[in-house]
């Protein structure tokens, strides 16, 4: 793919086993880590601060799924341990490990499209291009 300006669709994707299963039009990504604090007696302030696991949220917007995966009989509902790919002009960042936690759907039943997804991964990796 070459790199020229702002991502589309073709750019952001869902992965599944290696297999690309669904295209994205747009996302938000939101990192949060846990940290604490380490007290000591007889101190006014902690002395430290310990660093925490890091959690990525991703909302997704308008998931359309691929025609292979459509028939393989794909289902967002089903959907666990997939990848979420970001293809920039200068880097890719692939979020691994992902599990949906809220999935908004408009229309028809059992459509091959989803609205709003919301991600959680555990792991977030970027290459260069």
């Amino acid at each position: 793919m070459e790199a020229t300006g702002f991502p589309t669709s073709a750019d952001i994707y869902l992965e599944l086993d290696g297999r690309k299963i669904a295209v994205v039009q747009g996302y938000t990504a939101r990192a949060s880590k846990s940290s604490q604090s380490v007290e000591a007696f007889g101190e006014s302030e902690p002395v430290a601060t310990i660093e925490g696991q890091r959690k990525y949220t991703l909302e997704l917007t308008r998931l359309y799924a691929t025609e292979d995966a459509v028939t393989d009989g794909i289902n967002f509902y089903d959907l666990r341990d997939f990848s979420l790919v970001i293809c920039k002009p200068d880097r890719k960042v692939i979020y691994s490990s992902c599990q949906w936690s809220a999935i908004q759907e408009e229309g028809q039943l059992n459509a091959m499209v989803a609205e709003k997804v919301t991600v959680v991964a555990s792991k977030r990796i970027e290459t260069t291009a």
